[in-house]
């Protein structure tokens, strides 16, 4: 058996109501988060011995950079290291990876991961252009494509190839609102229809606004600890038995294949290897939904699903909530809501719930391994998580 000094577990979770919240700045929802995960682990300021943020263009949203300095401040936990980590939409998944490393390597033993983002201070064409800037600025956005004009490049490319309907890319978004109704944190928490997400604007031929996740605010906090110290703290623990990291090319133009993300492929193998499991042992995961192709695409690619049918696969109910394998329960980055640095932390939040069983109404019976799969740009960093109870 594994000594649990060899172990990292995760002991607190926490986060705020994704969405627009115009009345709170960066700082009061990074600390909502925050105090809500200490209060999760029973953890005090003086037992955190590092600090990563996860912020993905705060920079550019309200000019505010050096975000992890702030948060150490603002949260009572100087002189401790704090680390901001940028990787796109990955951003969170990436900082959650190097506090892991930074325990599994003994430098720390108990640390603390917080994401944030405060988007709609700004219009929507600012947005719009800073978000572009984690595709490649020469030969993407400054030739004015756009992340939603890309992953209809994509999931064209899917539908000519497979066969993919334009009913099925439908399903994804009425699957996750229909999960987001029983989440507190989420953003748009009703019902769509497959008609109503096909009658709704078109945003880039075949993508439209249901097809797209939306503008938000919001923070999500995490708290690892090493395995040994785990039973000293009152948080349930959820092991982190793999975290593994890819990248593929940045334009879309270099790579060999439209219809698949080589580093998710890359990245799953090495996570099934490293925790000694395979895609039957997963079930549930929280995967990167930012289009409604990105899920799609990464059911196949982390191989739940055939290559090819991962649109059948979610018409038919396989990621639903009763189906085979079940697909973000949490209701997405399509309907929870999606402030880009926090999403990849709120994705392994949401897992930690359904491996304690505290999920409420939207808890996977039996769960006892769990897998997150978090992207940045359009596939050029993937990071991947495995999880489980024991």
């Amino acid at each position: 058996m594994t000594d649990p000094k060899d172990r990292v577990a995760v002991i607190g979770i926490g986060q705020t109501k994704f969405g627009e919240q115009w009345d709170k700045s960066i700082r009061r929802i990074t600390l909502t988060a925050a105090g809500a995960c200490l209060a999760d682990a029973g953890v005090g300021g003086v037992d955190i011995d590092g600090l990563y943020v996860s912020n993905t263009s705060t920079s550019s949203f309200i000019q505010q950079e050096h975000q992890a300095a702030m948060a150490a401040d603002s949260g009572g936990l100087l002189p401790i290291a704090s680390t901001e980590v940028e990787a796109a939409c990955a951003s969170g998944g990436v900082a959650v990876r190097h506090a892991y490393m930074a325990i599994k390597s003994g430098e720390h033993k108990v640390v603390m991961v917080i994401g944030c983002e405060k988007m709609s201070d700004i219009s929507e064409r600012a947005i719009a252009d800073t978000l572009m800037s984690a595709a490649d600025r020469e030969w993407e956005s400054q030739i004015g494509a756009t992340f939603p004009a890309l992953f209809a490049l994509l999931a064209r490319r899917h539908m000519m190839h497979y066969g993919t309907t334009e009913e099925q890319l439908a399903a994804v978004p009425v699957k996750a609102h229909a999960n987001a109704v029983n989440n507190p944190n989420a953003q748009f928490r009703f019902k769509v229809s497959i008609d109503q997400v096909l009658r709704s604007a078109l945003v880039a031929d075949p993508l439209r606004v249901f097809h797209c996740a939306p503008i938000s605010d919001g923070a999500a906090a995490l708290i690892l600890c090493r395995g040994d110290l785990a039973e000293k703290f009152r948080g349930e623990p959820v092991w982190i038995n793999a975290s593994t990291q890819a990248s593929d090319t940045l334009a879309l133009h270099s790579r060999p294949h439209l219809t698949t993300f080589r580093a998710v492929k890359h990245a799953t193998k090495m996570a099934y290897d490293k925790a000694k499991v395979e895609p039957k042992d997963i079930d549930v995961l929280e995967l990167h939904d930012s289009f409604s192709i990105s899920e799609i695409m990464a059911v196949e690619d982390v191989g739940i699903v055939e290559k090819g049918k991962g649109g059948f696969a979610i018409e038919e109910g396989y990621t639903s909530m009763k189906g085979e394998k079940p697909v973000n329960p949490s209701g997405g980055l399509k309907a929870k809501g999606h402030p880009v640095g926090a999403t990849g932390i709120a994705q392994i939040g949401e897992l930690v719930e359904q491996l304690r069983h505290t999920a409420g109404p939207r808890q996977i019976e039996g769960a006892k391994t769990a897998l997150a799969l978090n992207l940045g740009g359009t596939g050029s960093t993937a990071v991947v998580h495995i999880l489980s109870k024991e």
